[in-house]
């Protein structure tokens, strides 16, 4: 079974607000992980028809801090699929709605793993990328995951 990429898009928007912020204003790295993962396992569980578990952060660089009061709007989507696993890419944007300017603060590659109702790890249908950021990404994944896979049977 194969699924578009594009079906497993989710947006969400958040207002910074000062309980969200560090000493210097800005939105704390901890508090936008967490929402990462939170979009990201929403995105995934869209696509496996499955709950999912974070395996892995492989990724997160942080661009342009993200000022109180300022709109986040997190947007993920499925970038890979292996047997069981699940990468998902979410952008983070930051927009000061009194100027209107936006930019793309951060960005992030998250791995997940799709599971049964027992908790243990089930296939997961085979995405399909057609957008050229969404190939690039599939083939550098692609390209870590046998990387990794071949260093696991090389320390067996």
């Amino acid at each position: 079974m194969e699924k578009h990429a594009d079906l497993s898009i989710v947006e969400r928007s958040e207002l910074v607000l000062p309980n969200d912020t560090n000493l210097l204003g800005n939105l704390m790295g901890g508090r936008l992980m967490h929402s990462i993962d939170v979009v990201g396992a929403i995105a995934a569980t869209k696509h496996a028809g499955h709950i999912v578990a974070t395996a892995a952060m492989d990724h997160m660089d942080f661009r342009h801090p993200i000022k109180m009061g300022d709109l986040v709007t997190l947007c993920a989507k499925v970038i890979w699929t292996g047997r069981t696993s699940i990468q998902v890419r979410v952008k983070v944007y930051a927009e000061n709605m009194i100027t209107g300017t936006k930019v793309l603060s951060n960005k992030a590659y998250i791995t997940y793993v799709a599971l049964d109702s027992e908790g243990k790890p089930t296939p997961v249908p085979k995405v399909i990328v057609e957008d050229p950021e969404d190939i690039a990404d599939f083939e550098k994944t692609q390209k870590l995951y046998l990387e990794r896979k071949q260093k696991e049977k090389n320390n067996k």
